[in-house]
């Protein structure tokens, strides 16, 4: 073991096979590996210069459309937590990957860095990405197609599956997502979808312990995201059911509904949709109706 990486991407029995370490004293290595990586908390000096990142105040990640954009007020805020919820099939995952794909471009053109897609039931819908890929012309006209075209938009999403919550996602919260974004290698965080876990993993009766886990996940996702001045947006299915203590981490809570009506376009017809800000600090309570399309969501205009 030559790094801190090397450290905390390694499960606590691989480190005790390879340091004969107690348990005990591997938890506290992993302890002491996540400390060091952390960033120091900033001096005035650093305010002045502008140097603190995750001070940055008013940073957006734009959705790829002009339309959602406007309706959130340039796209998620960087050091929040967003959770978009929805019944099956209303096209939170096809935003979610829209994200993933738009982060990666420059900041002139609302994007950031690269992505980490945490899966926790579904397995990673890779020929969608793959679609959206292709057609990113067609959604991002506002990009010059020689930039697009330099992209390599498969290698900067980090994809991790999580089964469980204390073995997978916790881990993978506090371990593999926290050292991506202190290297600066990814500033968006995606989880598709929290609530499944909790469904998933606790009986009615259970319900001390899954507050507990509950407020322990929340917590690590709220303090990724304002740690690190990343967007994390959490799907959700059906209608947001995890409580309070879920509630008082999120900053911005979406609304995906699926309506009766379909629209046409060319050779293309999609089910309506309606994107909704259910609440936000910065937003108004409205909506805008929207449509999947081979290019990815976008809104439709009156």
């Amino acid at each position: 073991l030559k790094s801190f990486r090397e450290v905390l991407v390694s499960s606590e029995p691989d480190l005790q096979k390879m340091t004969g370490l107690s348990r005990p004293d591997v938890q506290e290595l992993l302890h002491a590996a996540a400390s060091a990586c952390r960033t120091r908390q900033p001096i005035t000096l650093q305010l002045q210069r502008g140097e603190c990142r995750r001070l940055e105040s008013g940073l957006r990640l734009g959705t790829g459309c002009p339309v959602l954009d406007q309706l959130l007020r340039g796209g998620l805020p960087a050091g929040g937590v967003t959770e978009l919820a929805g019944a099956s099939g209303a096209g939170k995952t096809q935003l979610g990957l829209q994200l993933c794909l738009s982060v990666q471009y420059p900041v002139e053109h609302g994007g950031l860095s690269a992505a980490l897609y945490i899966c926790t039931e579904d397995p990673f819908p890779i020929r969608r990405l793959q679609q959206l890929i292709s057609e990113q012309p067609s959604l991002r006209s506002d990009v010059p197609p020689s930039l697009i075209g330099r992209l390599r938009f498969s290698d900067n999403i980090y994809l991790e599956h999580a089964a469980d919550l204390q073995d997978s996602l916790q881990v993978c919260l506090s371990r593999r997502a926290a050292l991506l974004l202190a290297q600066g290698r990814v500033r968006l965080v995606v989880v598709d979808s929290v609530a499944a876990l909790f469904r998933s993993e606790f009986q009615p009766g259970d319900w001390l312990e899954r507050n507990k886990q509950l407020l322990t996940v929340s917590s690590m996702v709220h303090h990724l995201s304002h740690e690190f001045t990343t967007p994390v947006l959490c799907i959700n299915q059906v209608s947001p059911a995890l409580g309070l203590a879920w509630a008082n981490q999120v900053t911005v809570r979406l609304m995906l509904r699926r309506l009766q009506a379909t629209v046409s376009r060319g050779d293309q017809s999609s089910a309506l949709r309606r994107l909704e800000v259910v609440f936000a600090p910065h937003l108004a309570q409205s909506s805008r109706d929207v449509a999947v399309w081979r290019e990815g969501l976008r809104g439709v205009l009156d």
